[in-house]
């Protein structure tokens, strides 16, 4: 078990480094950063010294190694945009914002989809299936940015029930969670009908029935608690994609997030802030893969001698 953790650790070290040369090459390739902070009237004598003061005159491989040690020493630089504030900083500012955003589409993931499962699961074959699986495919179906769109054009415009974007009151959660949360629905719904399939069709769910319990608890205490256990493995991995795909969402619904953070440190050229978002949400999905590899590594120990 030892060796097949250090293995895992290696390899997730290993694609974390990787993911540091490619956002250090792509940031780089967006355009010259001294453009946009310098005015127009600005001498060549002057973007000469600013790339000095920032260290943008020195070779790339330099500057990656340099790059590389700081984050060692946990600095993660100071943001060109942002003057004065350091990077990570200003990621780990944003932090609670994308945090409370996919802990919320997580559960709008759960409650949606897990009733579906259960219920097109019982009603196998019926129109109540199709129906169903029509229902959670939609989510899956339509792009995050265009369903959060929709549900602002009628929610807020037609209806003013819901702010159009900000972060303050529950209200202003509703509508960014929902966008985010229904693409995962379909996920949730199938892996949910999967297992209820299994259960429903065990010795022990027959014999509930046989003893005359009605079929209301028979499904949704008997059945569900044996089914959630491969639903509730994958909410690992949904909320590790919630934190790292909510950049489209957070800018759509103007949610201060790190997604927005990210899009305007694109804009604004500003390798740091870019740099250090990216690490961070890299290694947030690396370690929850690692965490969910772990798990099953324990519950089934078949894996640990087949990898």
């Amino acid at each position: 078990m030892q060796r097949f953790i250090i293995i895992r650790v290696f390899h997730s070290v290993l694609a974390l480094f990787a993911v540091s040369i490619i956002i250090f090459g792509l940031a780089r390739i967006s355009g010259d950063p001294v453009a946009m902070m310098l005015p127009i009237e600005a001498t060549d004598a002057d973007f000469a010294r600013v790339r000095a003061a920032w260290g943008l005159d020195k070779p790339l491989h330099i500057q990656y190694a340099t790059y590389v040690g700081n984050i060692f020493q946990g600095n993660f630089g100071e943001s060109i945009k942002w003057k004065g504030q350091d990077a990570l900083s200003l990621v780990l500012q944003r932090f609670p914002a994308t945090l409370e955003l996919s802990v919320f589409a997580l559960v709008i993931s759960a409650v949606i989809g897990l009733p579906i499962g259960v219920i097109v699961a019982v009603k196998k074959d019926t129109g109540v299936d199709l129906a169903g699986k029509i229902v959670a495919l939609l989510g899956q179906s339509m792009p995050s940015f265009w369903l959060g769109l929709m549900l602002m054009w009628v929610f807020a415009v037609q209806f003013g029930l819901l702010p159009t974007s900000g972060r303050g009151t529950f209200k202003h959660l509703i509508l960014p969670a929902v966008a985010l949360g229904y693409f995962q629905v379909a996920a949730v719904m199938r892996l949910t009908r999967s297992s209820m399939l299994e259960v429903l069709d065990t010795e022990f769910v027959k014999l509930a029935r046989i003893k005359g319990i009605s079929e209301n608890m028979v499904v949704w205490k008997h059945c569900l608690r044996n089914a959630l256990i491969a639903p509730l493995t994958y909410f690992g991995l949904i909320m590790g994609g919630f934190l790292t795909g909510s950049v489209v969402t957070e800018t759509v619904f103007g949610w201060p997030g790190i997604g927005l953070l990210a899009i305007d440190a694109v804009r604004a050229r500003d390798f740091q802030v870019v740099q250090s978002v990216v690490i961070l949400f890299a290694a947030i999905f690396i370690l929850s893969n690692l965490v969910v590899d772990i798990l099953y590594a324990y519950l089934d120990p078949r894996i640990r001698y087949t990898h």
